[in-house]
């Protein structure tokens, strides 16, 4: 179990009260918010989960779905953040990306009851959350296949994401964004073309900012 050997790891060198593990979903599309989790798992569920929790690009929907109900039945718990199209487009993708990633570590140490100064946030990717001082932090690059907690954090935000994609494709139809989830493949640059940019698309992107001025 790599992903739990990881964290046990951590746990035993850096001895934090609580550790954290945190990643987003929804960088890259055209489409809809950038989404990120904050993932606490407990002692007593790393053997309930290890088995399933994986880096979520690799789990299949279905699989992600399970994970996702059998980490909440096991303890794990959550916190999220959203930054949606009109953020995006006003601060850029990665400000965006941090200020959802600070939103979701707060909410999560809000839930448990925890201060931030106890804990460790480990973070996806080479970056430090920005304007989140307050807590310790530890980039790990390629973190959602190496650390349990940033793994739960992943599928987290991911089943999250996919499900609000489904309810926005549902208010705004046509784009099918409840199957490409707003990124850029063939049939929604199509819809794209025809329909123009609809209020969930991120107008700071070459391709939405085209069809906009297309119109």
């Amino acid at each position: 179990m790599p992903l739990r050997n990881f964290d046990l790891a951590v746990l035993e060198e850096r001895r934090p009260a609580l550790l954290l593990g945190v990643d987003e979903a929804g960088r890259g599309p055209l489409a809809g918010p950038v989404t990120a989790c904050a993932a606490w798992v407990p002692l007593s569920a790393h053997p309930l989960i290890a088995p399933l929790v994986n880096d979520s690009k690799k789990l299949s929907p279905k699989k992600r779905d399970k994970a996702f109900e059998l980490m909440l039945a096991s303890g794990v718990r959550f916190g999220f953040g959203f930054a949606h199209c009109g953020e995006i487009d006003r601060v850029n993708i990665l400000e965006a990306t941090f200020n959802a990633m600070g939103a979701a570590v707060r909410r999560l140490l809000f839930y448990l009851g925890a201060p931030a100064s106890g804990a460790l946030v480990l973070v996806d990717g080479p970056h430090r959350i920005k304007r989140l001082e307050e807590c310790a932090q530890e980039p790990v690059v390629d973190g959602d296949s190496l650390s349990l907690s940033i793994a739960a954090a992943s599928i987290f935000t991911k089943v999250l994401r996919d499900r609000w994609m489904n309810v926005l494709d549902l208010c705004h139809p046509g784009y099918g964004l409840a199957g490409h989830k707003g990124y850029g493949t063939a049939r929604h640059l199509e819809a794209l073309s025809r329909l123009g940019p609809c209020p969930q698309h991120r107008r700071s992107f070459s391709p939405v900012a085209r069809a906009g001025a297309a119109r």
